[in-house]
């Protein structure tokens, strides 16, 4: 059993876990990391260690700053937890529509939560851009008191899973790993796990498993930055190429409806004990997707987000399911149906 000093060191290392029933119907080993084990419950615990620890070699901070960034809240869990153990402190900005459950994350873990209002990335009320002025004007008041994290176009987030997450994933299977599959939100994850693995092996196959709602896919495909539909998963999909995401080695696209995603979220649970959040269910459809294009024999992997504790009131409540169309299995209907 290793001794971490801080919290730092004990983010990644996540094991791979085995999906029984991803894998039995594909004749692949699908397996997932196990991101939600990350001290802050999810995969942007990487994210903000990547874009800290930058920061702090760059010399970009000073003791007792203010670290600023607009999430749709994972990525400001890590960094308000990281900032805790590292003596800063966090201001987070995120859209209103998320999920109740992470904004009392945030403001448990004692950051300062500042909701506006959802918008298009060319707004200037838009969460990230909103981020942004707010760390110009603490830094207008009192220069080197504030740093904006720009996960979205900081390249440090990249890197760091170039270096760390897709270098796991290679040791993990031994290098046996045919395809990586998973959705894109900053793009940090999927480039970075992909250029890593495509360095080791140019033939592992790298597909986007992109929400409805999201324009990566049509833009993967087809070149147009094209959205259609409209999804109840959260911190995934985009209107925009972010810095992170260009470059990024993709071979295939899907977009993937709720109505698919979603019943492996709930089947997951049931079947096998984890219980994982909403960008998990497209992973898996995604990994499953690419696995049936690969063939049977192959190994496929992609990750486990976050927990479904994340999500409570969509994933587990069954009016909600319904009125956006997502099928309700009989146990959950009969556990929360009347409530």
């Amino acid at each position: 059993m290793a001794t971490y000093p801080t919290l730092s060191a004990g983010i990644g290392g996540t094991p791979l876990l085995r999906l029984r029933g991803a894998s039995a119907a594909t004749g692949c080993e699908i397996l997932a990391k196990a991101e939600f084990l990350n001290p802050g419950g999810s995969v942007k615990d990487r994210t903000a260690l990547g874009l800290l620890d930058d920061a702090e070699r760059r010399g970009l901070l000073r003791p007792g700053a203010t670290l600023v960034e607009g999430t749709a809240g994972n990525t400001g869990i890590g960094l308000a937890l990281l900032g805790n153990s590292r003596g800063y402190r966090a201001i987070i900005v995120m859209p209103d529509t998320q999920s109740r459950e992470k904004i009392d994350a945030l403001r448990a873990a004692g950051a300062s939560v500042r909701l506006v209002p959802a918008a298009p990335w060319s707004d200037p009320n838009h969460y990230a851009a909103t981020a942004r002025r707010i760390a110009d004007e603490l830094n207008a008041a009192a220069p080197g008191s504030a740093w904006f994290a720009n996960q979205f176009d900081n390249l440090a987030n990249r890197e760091w899973h170039e270096a760390h997450t897709g270098v796991e994933i290679w040791e993990q299977t031994a290098g046996t790993v045919d395809g990586f599959a998973c959705a894109s939100g900053t793009g940090g994850t999927l480039a970075g796990v992909g250029r890593a693995l495509k360095a080791r092996r140019p033939g592992i196959v790298v597909a986007l498993a992109d929400p409805a709602g999201s324009a990566l896919a049509s833009h993967v495909l087809t070149g147009e930055l094209k959205a259609e539909g409209s999804s109840i998963t959260e911190g995934i999909g985009n209107g925009r190429l972010t810095a992170n995401f260009l470059d990024a080695p993709i071979d295939l696209a899907w977009s993937i409806p709720d109505a698919e995603s979603i019943p492996h979220v709930h089947a997951l649970l049931r079947d096998e004990g984890y219980c994982v959040g909403l960008s998990s269910g497209v992973n898996i459809a995604g990994a499953i997707r690419l696995a049936r294009h690969l063939g049977p024999g192959h190994t496929v992997v992609t990750a486990l987000c976050d927990s479904g504790m994340r999500y409570q009131a969509k994933l587990f409540n069954p009016a909600v399911l319904r009125e956006k169309g997502i099928p309700v299995p009989g146990w959950l209907d009969e556990a929360f149906g009347g409530a």
